[in-house]
């Protein structure tokens, strides 16, 4: 079992997240690799109480992420930052040599996203991923297989979203992703995004000719101080594009929604073709639809009861229910994997977002900006 040696940077919602994986790292059955973590950062030192309290394994603590940087006996870094900082963060992590996860959208915008990607460039020996745990959900890992073995036909449409409810409050306080100087003028896009295009991405499902309905619903919000904060992020964002294959083209819609009626946490994708199309959405977790098509046979829609079924096995039986946590492990698994034995020598197929991958949504990003013009 090799262990890579963690720090972490940012102690929120999501660095708890990975502390609880690294925990749970016996369920898995068929990895050999584990993270351990051992040093923690966050400016709030109020942060580090559930962390001593809950990581036996943790043996420093600071303010100063460049401390943590300094120390030999951290060997990966997971990074959970506010969007503004990503530049100078990861940059930061990635020139002292210590491999990364970072979170989403990897720089405020397209120049800081270059900037990262350039000191990947410097630094090839740095393992560097992208946060996205969403394409390991059992239905998701249905859909990849299947995508990879099966015939689909000429493409039809493709269709995947993110979808939140949870701004739909007016009276809920402002926080910082809703403030264009640290979320950044992609809003809901650059927050949700990269969940939305990771697995079309993979494929080659790059949309050219792109045009892009953006909406700002709720305009300004309590500040916590008695007063109102402007909202200057978008809410929501509808992407049409367009994908070439050789000599066939097909719609693909991409939906990053904060302000969705009804939708806690939607995860969905809808994969339509002329032989084959499949369709998952994280509101109905146990339900996988396929429709398999021969030409003058019927056009049928079979319901599929999903188990437990995911990309690394674990000691959950296969007829139980799959959670979040569950793809958090999934896709810590995935990092871990390919960082001790290399994308060929994986235990399964498919990996982490890359950083290319998220420079590719950068320039859809900045498309949907371009197209929707200063309609604000």
């Amino acid at each position: 079992m090799t262990t890579i040696r963690f720090g972490l940077i940012g102690l929120g919602l999501m660095g708890r997240e990975f502390a609880s994986a690294a925990a749970r790292w016996g369920h898995l059955t068929n990895v050999d690799a584990r993270p351990v973590l051992t040093a923690a950062c966050d400016t709030d030192e109020r942060a580090f109480g559930w962390f001593k309290q809950n990581v036996p394994t943790l043996e420093y603590t600071t303010t100063d992420y460049q401390a943590l940087l300094q120390r030999e006996d951290v060997q990966a870094v997971y990074c959970a930052v506010p969007h503004h900082l990503h530049a100078q963060f990861y940059t930061d992590v990635i020139r002292a040599g210590k491999h990364l996860l970072g979170e989403k959208p990897f720089g405020i915008d397209l120049a800081a996203n270059r900037a990262i990607l350039q000191e990947i460039d410097k630094n090839p020996e740095v393992f560097v991923r992208c946060s996205s745990e969403f394409p390991f959900v059992p239905g998701a890992v249905a859909i990849i297989r299947a995508l990879r073995e099966k015939d689909f036909g000429k493409m039809i449409e493709v269709e995947s979203g993110l979808l939140h409810s949870s701004d739909l409050n007016p009276k809920k306080s402002i926080n910082w992703k809703r403030m264009i100087e640290y979320n950044g003028e992609y809003g809901c896009m650059g927050d949700l995004g990269i969940h939305v295009v990771h697995i079309p991405f993979r494929f080659g499902w790059f949309p050219s000719r792109v045009n892009a309905q953006l909406s700002k619903i709720v305009r300004e919000r309590p500040d916590g101080k008695g007063g109102v904060a402007p909202c200057r992020t978008w809410d929501n964002a509808t992407i049409y594009g367009e994908v070439s294959q050789q000599d066939h083209r097909f719609p693909i819609t991409i939906h990053t929604k904060r302000i969705a009626p009804g939708e806690t946490n939607t995860w969905f994708l809808r994969v339509i073709g002329t032989r084959r199309s499949m369709a998952f959405s994280t509101k109905y977790p146990k339900t996988l639809q396929v429709m398999e098509y021969e030409e003058g046979g019927p056009q049928a829609w079979q319901n599929i009861d999903l188990g437990y079924d995911s990309a690394y096995p674990t000691i959950t039986g296969s007829i139980f229910e799959f959670g979040f946590t569950d793809s958090i492990l999934q896709m810590w698994a995935a990092f871990c994997d390919e960082l001790a034995n290399g994308r060929k020598k994986m235990k399964q197929p498919f990996y982490c977002a890359t950083p290319e991958e998220t420079h590719q949504s950068h320039l859809l990003f900045t498309q949907a900006l371009e197209s929707y013009g200063d309609r604000a």
